[in-house]
């Protein structure tokens, strides 16, 4: 399966249109949350992506919820956040919001290492794993070197050993990776990515 992935658009029209015409050649989008701004401009940004036809499965970054989310996406859209999904024969996993809690204040959507835990832990099987947040110690550094990423997503990555993980949040590591196991973990960023995925 062919599959763009990309995270924290953050209303970029350019980029926008630079996905919309990437995901023509491919079977599958994968999004990796933060689509608008602190919880402003959802619609907008949903709208910039609207010419999108294939099918997308999204998670919510920090910036929106997953109501909020969940209650914009067009039918093609399909919005996980502690829970999966199945297309075509994969097993997609997805947890949004910013893991551990993030310094931004009340408008941020985040989760405790400990609520992470619980929405990852009944997951038995993945293929792929879609989350905001990056796992504890890959692509996870801001830029004054603080290792942000989440301990509950780490594990749960060593414990599945999916095909393929992608995630975002942390702006500064867009475009790193690293293996967990077999795994291998990409930061994606808003320019997206495209992989093959075998079935």
């Amino acid at each position: 399966m062919r599959i763009l992935a990309f995270s924290d658009l953050h209303l970029n029209a350019a980029a926008a249109a630079n996905l919309v015409a990437q995901s023509n050649d491919v079977d599958l989008v994968l999004a990796a949350g933060d689509f608008c701004n602190a919880r402003h401009g959802l619609r907008e940004a949903l709208g910039l992506l609207d010419q999108m036809t294939c099918r997308v499965v999204a998670v919510p970054g920090n910036c929106e919820s997953e109501a909020e989310l969940a209650s914009l996406v067009p039918p093609n859209w399909t919005v996980l956040h502690g829970a999966s999904t199945q297309i075509d024969g994969l097993t997609i996993c997805g947890l949004g919001y910013g893991v551990p809690e993030t310094p931004f204040g009340s408008w941020s959507c985040d989760l405790s290492e400990d609520e992470a835990d619980q929405m990852l832990s009944p997951v038995a099987h993945a293929d792929i794993v879609v989350t905001h947040s990056p796992p504890k110690g890959i692509a996870d550094r801001t830029s004054t070197g603080l290792s942000v990423g989440s301990h509950a997503i780490r594990d749960a990555l060593a414990r599945l050993q999916p095909k393929l993980a992608v995630c975002g949040h942390v702006h500064d590591c867009w475009g790193e990776e690293g293996m967990i196991g077999n795994t291998p973990v990409y930061n994606l960023g808003p320019s997206g990515r495209i992989f093959e995925v075998v079935l």
